[in-house]
């Protein structure tokens, strides 16, 4: 054999070796598209195989949750961003009894007594977001002071002005337990987390916990804000990205200060959206965990329906998700609205009968526009203030509450009447 023989053979083989390799990646990639695209994966196709991970000994003891109300104290206070408009409250019981475990991505509900324009005070109830993984001594939530809307009456946000400007140190605040619906699986599925602004909260409880737990897992956090001074927990963000390989961080700012440079101080210029998403993911079944604005959250899950993404992988925050609209699918949940003239609402406890008019909104809606009052908060279906015994007759909500109702009430700021119904209230 000559040597030009011998060097075609070679030359030969090693083509055969790397057509090889570019037929079995091709695919591998094409069924992990196919799992992306149609949603396979979740019914057993072809997906990559998820594995669950069984709790591990660093988190909170199983503990029940309590009902009602309980008292926490304020351990720590914390100033979070560079606009000094974030702080984090770090709450201990005031019974020192064990806290229950929470699903990373869940929120507490408030009571406060917040003062009156009159000089005394007023009870509200509001709801926010654990901002923290889940540990056995405390909780922790970073609440972003809310002004005043430029050029207009309303006035600054009672609550997190209340928190900022009154709760210190030491304070007894009522608490209820963790609660809602959204929150991250348990398994080995590569996901995306996407906060905007304050909604960021929630997904940092998340990336926490996965970084803890599940340090092998592919995690990419998209956070969006205006320019350097508003990121919260920047430095702890950076040093995971240094630490774990899997995890990618991508700040994306859509107003960067003259000083703020692109490659070292933020990774990309504009809101986050799913051209970005293009660019930059592989072609994965990753889950996405949306938390923002309304109009960033509505363009993000409308974005990513369209790039095929299952509804089953897309998971917003759910404190208002019924003004989160949604394109067709046959498989997604409509709202259930009376639409018969000859339904009627019953307040017991006000002894008044009323029809139902269609497009009144919610129940509370309809209570408040015909003088029934009823104690309400966060109108979303998450602080379960409007929780009302229903004594006849049935209910349908439009999108499933974060707050669980007792059985046999239901929360009127979330539902409509399917038949005529009577309430107490």
């Amino acid at each position: 054999m000559t040597s030009a023989s011998l060097l075609l053979w070679i030359v030969l083989g090693i083509t055969l070796q790397i057509a090889l390799w570019l037929g079995i990646s091709f695919w591998r990639h094409w069924g992990e598209y196919q799992a992306l695209r149609t949603g396979v994966g979740s019914d057993g196709g072809m997906a990559v195989p998820v594995k669950e991970t069984l709790p591990s000994a660093s988190e909170p003891a199983s503990v029940a949750a309590w009902s009602g109300f309980r008292s926490f104290r304020v351990d720590r206070k914390e100033i979070e961003d560079g606009a000094q408009s974030i702080c984090s409250f770090y709450l201990v019981p005031e019974d020192k009894q064990p806290l229950p475990e929470f699903k990373p991505g869940q929120f507490l509900t408030f009571r406060l007594d917040v003062p009156a324009p009159d000089g005394h005070t007023e009870q509200i109830t509001r709801c926010y977001s654990l901002s923290d993984a889940p540990h056995a001594g405390f909780y922790r939530v970073s609440i972003k002071r809310v002004p005043a809307p430029a050029g207009s009456a309303y006035p600054p946000g009672r609550s997190s002005n209340y928190f900022h400007d009154h709760v210190q140190v030491g304070d007894v605040l009522q608490v209820r337990a963790p609660g809602g619906h959204f929150h991250i699986d348990r398994s080995d599925a590569p996901v995306v987390l996407i906060g905007g602004g304050i909604g960021i909260t929630p997904v940092l409880s998340m990336l926490n916990w996965c970084m803890a737990e599940q340090p092998g897992r592919e995690v990419w956090l998209y956070y969006g804000v205006r320019n350097s001074n508003e990121p919260i927990k920047r430095s702890h963000l950076e040093a995971l990205s240094a630490t774990y390989p899997n995890f990618h961080l991508r700040l994306c700012f859509s107003d960067p200060l003259p000083g703020d440079q692109l490659g070292r101080v933020y990774h990309h210029q504009g809101r986050v959206d799913v051209a970005l998403f293009r660019t930059e993911l592989p072609l994965k079944p990753y889950h996405f965990y949306i938390c923002g604005p309304t109009p960033m959250m509505e363009s993000l899950v409308l974005g990513l329906e369209d790039w095929g993404v299952p509804e089953s992988r897309i998971h917003y925050e759910a404190f208002g998700p019924a003004s989160i609209k949604r394109s067709a699918n046959p498989t997604a949940v409509e709202p259930v609205v009376a639409t018969q003239s000859d339904i009627v609402v019953t307040f017991a406890k006000s002894g008044k009968q009323i029809p139902w008019q269609p497009g009144m909104g919610s129940l509370l809606d309809f209570a408040e526009a015909n003088g029934v009052k009823v104690e309400s908060s966060c109108r979303a279906g998450s602080c379960g203030c409007c929780q009302t015994t229903i004594k006849a007759g049935e209910v349908a909500y439009g999108h499933a509450p974060d707050f669980d109702p007792e059985p046999g009430s239901c929360l009127l700021c979330s539902c409509t009447p399917k038949t005529s119904v009577t309430l107490e209230a």
